[in-house]
């Protein structure tokens, strides 16, 4: 369905952009298939290095196709509108509404400002993230937990684009706010352990005074997902999976929870089951549960979460864009939202898929969450 969406896209820009111009067939036909190339580039590269889900090909080939990807995005977008508003004008005067569906003049300026923004987008994803600080008032919190700080990361995918300098400069950046805690909601890496050998090692160097917890996001299931819990683990950082943690500091208590993303079952493994996550959990006590993706976060809320901690969404990506993104995640797509009392934060994420580093309005981001008690 991806694919062919893509190819969709792809026969639009042809449609409308490429074959009206003024050229011969033969550099239509050669303009057409770069088109077409770009447009199915994650299928491509998978069929040759990788995956669609982990692409193996030198880091500068998918800079280059991503940046190029998303100016074919943006120009189809762009072309949308054009013809939207030229159909809406061929409504009221045949003749405008013409001019406007047929003037050369605007989609070549559009394609101009694609490329540009492509390019600056694919810019801003492959950047080592900026600190977003936040206080969180949670209620029930004890006093010992007044000005705690989590260091909150989520959506690394640790690949061939966010390689290891990468990883290392995050995780200097993260060690840097001296943390109390922190917490990797989901798709830490892409690929398997044997290709990421060089990549994912400073996820070690990781360091908080109560430690570090993990859940799994979707990625991790497409290639050795058995591995990487070991990995993981064996890094010092605690996957939980439907399990949960209590942070004692002084008489005060915190339970630190986490489930598994929901695509478990279609690989052999366990599904969220928040319930069980929270079995046994001491009464009173607030909970902050780590779940990859954000959509459950009303029933998080009526299984007594009063925290809950996403990614999965990158943002939405691109602004505009984020509308889609936020209606296939019930709603949340970037940011701070308060569901039936719960406090939802979606991260934008320090890193995103490769198939499509784009940021456009949605930069990416380590969240420093400060804890602060309610009134």
């Amino acid at each position: 369905m991806f694919q062919l969406a893509a190819g969709l896209i792809g026969f639009y820009v042809i449609g409308r952009y490429v074959w009206p111009l003024k050229l011969g067939v033969i550099a239509k036909v050669i303009l057409s298939a770069a088109v077409l190339v770009v447009a199915e580039h994650q299928w491509l590269v998978s069929q040759i290095a990788g995956s669609m889900a982990s692409p193996e090909s030198p880091r500068w080939l998918i800079i280059g196709f991503g940046a190029a990807y998303g100016a074919l995005i943006l120009l189809a977008c762009f072309l949308a509108l054009k013809d939207l508003l030229g159909g809406l004008l061929y409504l009221a005067s045949r003749s405008a509404g013409v001019r406007v569906l047929a003037g050369r003049r605007l989609p070549h300026f559009m394609a101009v400002l694609a490329l540009s923004l492509g390019a600056w987008g694919t810019s801003q994803a492959v950047r080592v993230p900026e600190v977003r600080k936040l206080e969180l008032p949670v209620a029930g919190l004890a006093p010992e937990f007044d000005g705690y700080r989590i260091v909150h990361l989520t959506d690394l995918h640790i690949s061939r684009l966010f390689h290891g300098p990468w990883v290392d400069a995050v995780v200097d950046k993260a060690n840097m706010l001296n943390p109390d805690l922190i917490l990797i909601s989901g798709d830490l890496v892409d690929g398997t352990p044997e290709i990421r050998q060089n990549d994912y090692p400073p996820l070690g160097r990781l360091s908080a005074e109560n430690g570090v917890y993990a859940v799994t996001g979707n990625h991790e299931y497409y290639a050795a997902f058995s591995q990487w819990i070991e990995v993981f683990r064996g890094l010092g950082v605690t996957v939980l999976e439907n399990e949960h943690a209590l942070i004692q500091v002084g008489e005060g208590s915190l339970v630190i929870a986490g489930v598994p993303d929901q695509i478990g079952p279609r690989h052999g493994q366990i599904g969220p089951d928040v319930e069980k996550a929270l079995a046994g959990r001491p009464g009173g006590v607030p909970v902050i549960l780590m779940d990859h993706r954000p959509g459950g976060a009303g029933n998080n809320q009526a299984q007594g979460v009063d925290v809950q901690l996403s990614g999965h969404t990158h943002g939405g990506h691109i602004r505009g864009l984020d509308l889609l993104v936020a209606r296939f995640n019930a709603g949340f797509v970037s940011g701070l939202y308060e569901v039936g009392g719960m406090h939802l934060y979606v991260s934008n994420g320090a890193g995103l898929w490769p198939g499509f580093p784009q940021r456009i309005g949605r930069p990416s981001e380590i969240t420093e969450i400060t804890l602060r008690r309610s009134s």
